[in-house]
């Protein structure tokens, strides 16, 4: 799918590979835990990413209105991948914590929205996202838990849609 020609009025969503994907939905441009550089961890000879990943480049990727970020794993939260769409972004949507990233990588930080869990966003005329609890944990390295892991419940004008990062199945639910 060439996703810089999508007719905005066009509802897609295009699987990237494992949590990672682009929503284009009532005329609003999604991106949800992109990994794109084809490796999850801060060295290419170690992790791949997950199959599939590697299909599209960040100069695939058009103007993206709101980036959700589910948690700071390097599989998740891929800094090429970030650096490289940074003029792209005009909303970062994470949890607590996972902001701080964006902040050290130079991001502007009025476009970082950093929440809690059971918290409501509201982003624009009928879209709000709702934070919501994930069975999972945080980390980039070898300490743990120092940012929230979150999914999220995104109400558009048109439809909910859950957005749920790797949480797996829980009482939460």
């Amino acid at each position: 799918t060439d996703l810089l020609n999508v007719d905005l009025n066009e509802n897609i969503l295009v699987w990237f590979g494992h949590s990672s994907y682009y929503i284009q939905i009532d005329g609003k441009r999604i991106l949800v835990d992109p990994v794109l550089s084809g490796v999850a961890s801060p060295f290419s000879f170690s992790t791949k990413a997950f199959k599939g990943t590697d299909r599209y480049t960040t100069d695939d990727i058009p103007e993206i209105d709101y980036l959700f970020i589910s948690h700071d794993h390097w599989d998740h939260l891929d800094y090429k991948t970030i650096l490289k769409l940074k003029p792209k972004i005009k909303k970062i949507i994470c949890g607590l914590g996972t902001g701080e990233h964006f902040e050290y990588w130079g991001f502007d930080t009025t476009k970082i929205i950093e929440k809690d869990w059971n918290e409501k966003i509201v982003l624009d005329e009928g879209f709000t996202a709702h934070t919501v609890p994930s069975r999972h944990f945080s980390g980039r390295g070898l300490t743990r838990n120092k940012a929230l892991w979150t999914s999220y419940v995104l109400q558009t004008p048109t439809m909910q849609i859950f957005l749920g990062g790797d949480s797996g199945y829980d009482k939460h639910f």
